[in-house]
């Protein structure tokens, strides 16, 4: 991947359109990106960032909150950035625009435009741009397949964080496996883990499901089985569990067998003796019937012949009512007539009492016609009726016509009075509407002059609190350069006198016989002797550690006066020499004069409101007005033909009326009358036809009676029986004649009479020994069938038993198998002699990649003194780690990383980012990474060392890659010649390119 152009418009610090040409800076292979703190270096590489995955890089993302518009762009100018690179052969352009919020086209404030996105292609032979996506997501899965890296990885290895690397090289080994587990995409092998876990605790829930479900048939067959079947103390998951249970199920259902046997043999016996008792009770029951029926049978013939006499009088009664069922018509005929007439009567009685008494004697004939006359006199008064309901409906019209006159002058009266002040409140509300105009146009001209005048304040402010710590760091600074020239003397004192008494340390270790270490000779007359001012290696290496720590701090405090001193100039150019005190009176006049203008400008949209409610208002007063005018009009027409037409009815209506007080007072009276006369003219011919009948039903009772054989018709129906009586008396003689015979015959029967000459039978003792056999039969019986059930039960669970067993045997190897592999990815198995999980076991052999190629540019930037070293040896009593150590080639020793100096730190991070890159780039399938960005920790250098690492940066050309590296230390800008400078100013950044 190489870059070619960055076109930057409204990011970050840069308000208007900056462009950076990659070409002409990778030519020199080694560029410089410098400017002040915060001018705005790192926005540049976000803003690459930004083109290809459309997101910063993450942790600037979260710091910031991430808003990527430039707070120096103009309102109307959207934030772009659009980025010419060249990767995988391919040369391509990709331009992102991120949502924004811009002025409204129509109308005042702010509306919001998604974010666009586009990506084009050279074609070389037409020597064209064509595009090829508009899509988010498309254009963002283009450029990951074609770089094969995702976001976190291309930050980790283009724009080279030398920060994150020195934590790196000092953290444990859970921190460097999440960075290297992000880089490498190592999560599929965590996964493997998790699942493989997961799938042992499946397979164990399963096999201990199926060993609880085991013991639980066993314990039902031991239940089953009582005291036939001995089951020890078991729980799930125990070795032997399925033999131990199957044995003691065989044993228990061969014990339930023999019993079984037993039961049946039992219960044989019980059944003949049950039968033999049956049938001695059968014979005693026989007998003691047949006696029984004999005696019966003499007792209800003497009960027949106490009851003779009421037998005969009891058919006597019989014959006389069957004589005097032929009269029953004619009385039954006799009596409806009686009853018809009585109420005929009764209602003749009754409408005669209703009517006037002149008519109170008057036959049917004279009623019917009175009746007649009433109603013809009604049907006359139909006409009036109408017409005095007409009135009513005239009146109630006059009445509303009033009320609306009334209603109609109150709409008058209020309309003219609000419409007569219509002019006044109409100029009112138009000039609080043009005050409150001013007073917004007002509020815009200050709100442009608030934020420079707050920025310049905040600048006063932080000049003067910067002016205060610059002299505080400087004097810090010379204490700290004094403490290091003060300990790098003591140490070169040190070293100086070891050197001098080194003879008498080599004389220390000979011995008589032994050869010298310098000179070989194996006699040794005149050894070396330590003087009183000799010092040991030991002390040489603490002054020595001494001097680098002054070093390392003075290197602290230089970098902090350095960085206050750069923004103690930024806050002096933003803020200038106004004084703090002016500057804050300014700022406050400023908000108080745009909170005025605020307040009084938020009138306006309320005064728009009352104007516009006002003017409907008054449209709908004067619409008000004009249609009760024209109602007036209409109801003094109205009102007069309602008037003659009142005159009419009046006239009509009094001669109808007569002496009522209505037409309908009198049509009623007429109505009431004419029902009256014809009820009671009804009332009367219904009488006069029920007497007739009643005379002629009396002649034919009598006939019938004669005939019968009945003195009187009253003696005929005392005879007469009524449907319940004659059936009982049948039935009482019916069940006389039955009883007689049914008694005649079991005198006659043989069997019974020869019954009676027997003795009594002995029932009870046969009872007694017929339920005594049937209890011994229930009760084998009983126990066969328990029998049978328990070996039914035991062969039922002992079948489920061995099905579990077999189905639960091919699951316990999958667990055994399963929980191996688990325990050995899980770094918890004895076959794992490290502990390694399968992941930190991936990330270690990454890791030693990385350090192998980071150790080849190591020992070029430290003069071949430093090696990095993986390491996974176990650490104390937990697993093996992601170790890094380096080897000092001074000392031959391996220490952590963590013992590296500030400087040592920074080149031994870089070297690693270097491997990284490389490594992950490899992982990624090999696509070029041709520009690269390392982003600073050069000041903790000295000149040597700068020089070294420099010259392994330019090494980097022979690959044609080009480095960029972002830095504001001084030397470099006199050492790198290509440069692209980040300057700062109050109204935004800009950037300005120099070549070699």
């Amino acid at each position: 991947m190489r870059l070619h152009r960055l076109d930057i418009t409204a990011f970050g610090p840069f308000g208007v359109t900056q462009s950076v040409d990659f070409d002409a800076l990778s030519a020199a292979g080694l560029f410089l990106l410098h400017g002040p703190t915060g001018a705005g270096k790192t926005s540049v590489l976000d803003a690459v960032c930004y083109a290809l995955y459309g997101s910063v890089p993450g942790a600037r993302q979260s710091a910031q909150g991430m808003t990527l518009r430039s707070d120096h762009a103009a309102p109307g100018t959207r934030t772009e950035v659009t980025l010419d690179l060249t990767v995988a052969g391919r040369r391509l352009e990709i331009t992102r625009q991120p949502p924004w919020e811009r002025p409204k086209l129509r109308g005042k404030g702010m509306t919001t435009d998604k974010a666009q996105s586009w990506l084009r292609e050279y074609d070389a032979a037409a020597g064209t741009w064509k595009d090829l996506s508009r899509s988010h997501q498309e254009i963002g899965e283009e450029i990951t397949q074609l770089l094969g890296m995702s976001r976190e990885q291309f930050c980790q290895v283009v724009l080279l964080p030398q920060g994150d690397f020195a934590r790196f090289l000092r953290a444990d080994a859970e921190a460097r496996g999440r960075l290297l587990g992000r880089l490498f995409d190592t999560q599929r092998f965590a996964e493997v883990e998790k699942r493989l876990a997961e799938r042992r605790r499946t397979t164990e829930a399963q096999v201990r499901d199926g060993d609880a479900a085991l013991l639980a048939d066993a314990h039902r067959m031991q239940q089953a089985a009582g005291d036939a079947m001995e089951l020890p103390e078991l729980s799930p998951g125990e070795p032997g569990l399925a033999e131990t249970v199957l044995g003691a199920a065989a044993v228990a259902r061969a014990t339930a067998r023999e019993q079984l046997t037993l039961a049946h043999c039992r219960l044989a016996a019980a059944e003949s003796a049950q039968a033999a008792a049956d049938h001695a009770l059968a014979d005693a029951r026989e007998l003691a019937r047949l006696q029984r029926r004999f005696t019966e049978a003499q007792e209800r013939a003497r009960r027949l012949e106490e009851d003779a006499d009421t037998h005969r009088a009891a058919q006597a009664r019989m014959d006389r009512a069957r004589k005097a069922e032929a009269v029953a018509p004619a009385l039954e005929l006799r009596d409806a007539a009686e009853a018809e007439h009585r109420q005929a009567a009764a209602a003749e009685t009754r409408a005669r009492a209703l009517l006037p008494q002149s008519l109170a004697d008057a036959g049917a004939a004279g009623l019917a016609a009175a009746a007649r006359r009433a109603a013809e006199e009604l049907g006359g008064l139909e006409s009036a009726r109408r017409a005095e309901q007409r009135l009513t409906d005239l009146l109630a019209e006059r009445a509303g016509l009033d009320r609306q006159e009334r209603a109609d002058d109150d709409v008058l009266a209020e309309a003219g009075s609000w419409l007569d002040g219509w002019d006044d409140r109409r100029a009112a509300l138009q000039a609080r509407i043009d005050t409150a105009q001013e007073a917004a146009t007002r509020a815009e001209q200050l709100a442009e002059r608030r934020e420079p005048a707050q920025q310049r304040l905040r600048a006063a402010r932080l000049r003067d609190r910067l002016t205060g710590e610059a002299d505080s760091a400087a004097a810090e600074e010379r204490a700290a350069r004094t403490r290091m020239l003060e300990a790098k003397a003591h140490w070169l004192d040190v070293r100086e006198r070891r050197l001098n008494g080194i003879a008498a340390e080599l004389a220390a270790r000979l011995t008589d016989g032994e050869p010298c270490a310098v000179c070989g000779a194996t006699e040794h007359p005149a050894p070396a002797r330590k003087d009183a001012g000799h010092v040991d290696r030991a002390a040489e290496e603490q002054a020595l550690t001494a001097h680098q720590e002054a070093e390392e701090a003075h290197t602290r405090r230089e970098r902090r006066m350095s960085a206050v001193r750069e923004e103690l100039a930024a806050a002096t150019a933003e803020a200038g020499d106004t004084s703090t005190a002016d500057l804050t009176r300014e700022a406050d006049d400023l908000e108080r004069q745009y909170a005025e203008a605020r307040r009084a400008a938020s009138a306006l949209h309320a005064a728009h409101e009352e104007l516009r409610r006002a003017e409907q208002e008054h449209e709908r007063r004067t619409a008000a007005r004009q249609q009760a005018q024209l109602r007036a009009a209409s109801r003094a027409a109205r009102r007069d033909t309602l008037d003659r037409e009142r005159t009419a009815l009046e006239t009509e209506l009094a001669q109808a009326r007569g002496g009522a007080d209505s037409v309908a007072a009198r049509a009623a009276h007429l109505q009431r009358q004419a029902a009256l006369l014809t009820d009671a003219a009804d009332a009367a011919r219904l009488a006069e036809d029920t007497a007739q009948r009643l005379k002629d039903a009396d002649a034919r009772l009598a006939d019938a009676a004669f005939r019968a054989g009945f003195d009187t018709p009253q003696a005929a129906a005392a005879a007469l029986l009524d449907d319940a009586g004659h059936r009982e008396l049948q039935r009482r003689l019916d069940a006389r004649h039955t009883e007689e015979a049914a008694v005649r015959a079991i005198l006659a029967e043989t069997d019974t009479a020869t019954a009676a000459r027997r003795p009594p039978a002995a029932l009870a003792d046969a009872e007694e020994a017929a339920s005594a056999a049937a209890r011994r039969l229930r009760e084998a019986a009983s126990a066969r069938d328990a029998a049978a059930r328990r070996c039914a039960e035991l062969d039922r669970l002992s079948e489920r038993a061995t099905a579990s067993v077999r189905r639960l045997a091919p699951l316990r190897e999958e667990y055994d198998r399963v929980a191996r592999l688990a325990a050995l990815t899980a770094g918890t198995s004895a076959d794992n002699e490290r502990r390694m999980r399968l992941e930190s076991y991936v990330l270690a052999a990454r890791l030693e990649q990385v350090a192998a190629a980071a150790t080849a540019r190591l020992q070029r930037m430290s003069s071949g003194r430093y090696t990095l070293v993986h390491s996974d040896d176990r650490t104390g009593r937990g697993r093996s780690g992601l170790g890094l150590h380096v080897v000092d080639a001074w000392t031959g020793r391996e220490r952590d990383t963590a013992t590296l100096s500030g400087g040592e730190t920074f080149f031994a991070s870089l070297a690693l980012a270097l491997g990284l890159a490389d490594v992950v780039t490899d992982e990624a399938g090999g696509v070029r990474l041709d520009t690269l960005f390392i982003d600073e920790g050069f000041g903790s250098l000295d000149d040597q060392t700068l020089d070294e690492v420099l010259d392994v940066l330019d090494s980097l050309r022979e690959r044609d890659r080009s480095v960029g590296i972002v830095s504001h230390v001084p030397d470099l800008r006199r050492r790198i010649h290509a440069q692209l400078e980040v300057v700062k100013g109050r109204s935004g950044s800009v950037l300005r390119q120099r070549g070699h």
